[in-house]
């Protein structure tokens, strides 16, 4: 997305451009916030702030950091694809509740849809899951798997607090992509950052994922990338 700050934020911040551009989103999203209050539509009315991939690390300083993690944008290290998110509703969702449970942007497909009352479809593969339960503080999440794919390519999956890498590389750049057999195994609760491969400790871990990704292929119907259509179609 474009780095863009206007008059009213740009040179404001003590972080530079990224500096200004976080400004310039906050300024926004509380005008939606103000609205919604001005309406009378806050306390019935469910806000989802995050974001969709990692820092934009080809930008320097102005593209974020991703703190401890590893990599950033256009890569499948957690850098690249773990996001905070920030879930706002006055009138059931408990202020300054944290949690660690793992979740999605697909998700929130199948959550709007919960919360709607309306029916998931049946017809096809939903990828994602009921939110409710950790929005809410009823519950564990509903999910506890998640593939990380690269384009059409999947890279790595993770079950609870283990992660397993089959295809590494950066997020940007000629590097090669670099296949791991045996896969690559972190645990993420212990080391977020990705440093210390665990695989020999845990062979069993290795193959329990082995075989999540295995059920998981069984449900992908491969298409046609729409981007190359369209590409194509120019």
């Amino acid at each position: 997305m474009p780095l863009f700050a206007s008059e009213r934020t740009a040179g404001k911040s003590r972080r530079g451009l990224y500096g200004d551009v976080v400004e310039e989103l906050d300024w926004s999203v509380g005008r939606v916030l103000e609205a919604l209050r001005r309406e009378g539509l806050d306390r019935n009315t469910l806000v989802l702030f995050t974001s969709d991939n990692g820092p934009w690390l080809i930008q320097g300083e102005a593209g974020g950091s991703a703190g401890p993690l590893r990599e950033g944008k256009g890569s499948t290290w957690e850098g690249g694809m773990r996001e905070p998110g920030i879930a706002w509703w006055p009138s059931r969702i408990q202020p300054g509740t944290v949690t660690h449970e793992l979740a999605s942007t697909m998700d929130l497909f199948t959550t709007a849809l919960t919360l709607a009352g309306a029916e998931v479809p049946t017809d096809r593969e939903i990828d994602g899951v009921d939110m409710s339960p950790i929005l809410f503080g009823s519950g564990p999440s509903r999910r506890d798997v998640f593939f990380y794919y690269r384009g059409a390519t999947l890279c790595a999956a993770r079950k609870g607090s283990f992660k397993a890498h089959f295809i590494t590389r950066p997020g940007y750049g000629a590097d090669t992509p670099e296949t791991h057999n045996p896969p690559l195994l972190f645990h993420l609760a212990h080391d977020p950052a990705e440093r210390f491969n665990v695989a020999a400790a845990h062979p069993d871990v290795v193959a329990d994922i082995a075989r999540e990704v295995e059920r998981h292929r069984a449900t992908v119907v491969p298409v046609k990338s729409q981007f190359e259509e369209t590409i194509e179609g120019q």
